[in-house]
């Protein structure tokens, strides 16, 4: 999901929630702690009138490091 996308608030929509049954719990935990915190994150840098380039810039790297969590705790099957 690329930064922009968080401008709207946090949410699981239907088509999420089934394809998101096949995922650990842990996973499915770190990516809605994920979502609500970026949503809160852009709306809270949007008030303060920050250019959306610099905002979006900080999302991603956040995001980014949601998802160096997510690979650090859950290992691949072999």
């Amino acid at each position: 999901m690329p930064a922009g996308h968080y401008r709207f608030p946090a949410r699981v929509s239907r088509v999420f929630q089934v394809r998101q049954q096949a995922q650990p719990k842990a996973v499915r935990d770190i990516a809605w702690r994920a979502q609500r915190r970026l949503a809160q994150r852009y709306r809270h840098l949007s008030a303060r009138k920050l250019a959306l380039n610099k905002i979006c810039i900080a999302i991603a790297r956040e995001l980014s490091a949601f998802v160096w969590d997510i690979a650090r705790q859950i290992k691949p099957a072999t």
